[in-house]
């Protein structure tokens, strides 16, 4: 059964509205947008409350029309695993045809804004325009490239690697470009980024601290980072050379 918060509120005002295309939904037409929109309605989410909790029914998906979202799965042991973050025109779908809860929990990181479309609206909207059904399939395939190339970068670069290959996906997904470095635009603890490794946080302290011994990174008041060096970042996560891993894939 899912768990509603006094602090959320669901309204109609803003259905057939426009909606942002970017993140990883700009694989939609506009006018396959405009189909989207025409099904949701809003919901807004309060920080640090939840959009939804593992082990819900999954019974709608979501774009993200405003603020951020933290994706976490939780392990046997107690342990969180921070899976991804998710913005503004950003498509959250946690649906299948074997598993009808949702496998991870989604927690609003700032004052979050979401169109709800119920799965049984978006399988009517699939099986009535091929156009839609074939996008979605497509934005699909993009969502599990991404996962693939996240564990890839996991397993197999060790822990430099895998911060490295965080922090480059960081950028892709939040970086701002500055004359002297890409500013991440966006506020995580250590124990964040550790979550978003895999790792402790005293390993991500360890490893941050180098980075910044060698010019790599540098921390900015704010409570964020600074990317000074993201060619060494990308040598050290091992990153093929795009269009092999576009910025499309190489995200958070």
């Amino acid at each position: 059964m899912s768990i509603y918060f006094a602090t959320e509120t669901e309204s109609t005002e803003t259905r057939g509205e426009k909606l942002v295309q970017n993140g990883n939904g700009s694989l939609f037409t506009e006018g396959q947008l405009d189909q989207l929109a025409s099904v949701m309605h809003v919901k807004k989410i309060a920080s640090g409350s939840h959009l939804f909790w593992e082990g819900d029914d999954a019974v709608s998906v979501y774009w993200v029309r405003k603020g951020r979202i933290k994706l976490r799965k939780s392990t046997g042991d107690g342990k969180d695993l921070l899976i991804s973050i998710m913005q503004a025109g950003d498509l959250l779908a946690d649906i299948d045809a074997w598993d009808t809860s949702h496998r991870y929990s989604a927690e609003a990181m700032d004052e979050v804004e979401v169109g709800v479309v119920s799965r049984l609206q978006l399988e009517l909207l699939m099986s009535k325009s091929g156009d839609f059904s074939y996008r979605f399939a497509m934005w699909m395939s993009l969502m599990q490239r991404k996962t693939e190339s996240k564990l890839r970068d996991l397993l197999l670069g060790g822990k430099n690697g895998a911060l490295a290959s965080i922090l480059v996906r960081l950028s892709n997904s939040f970086g701002v470009m500055k004359p002297d470095g890409i500013l991440l635009d966006i506020k995580l603890t250590n124990s964040e980024m550790a979550d978003l490794v895999g790792t402790t946080r005293e390993s991500v302290n360890r490893m941050l601290s180098s980075m910044r011994t060698d010019g790599i990174v540098e921390a900015v008041p704010g409570g964020m980072l600074k990317i000074l060096d993201l060619e060494a970042l990308r040598v050290m996560a091992g990153c093929p050379d795009c269009p092999a891993c576009p910025k499309e894939i190489c995200r958070i």
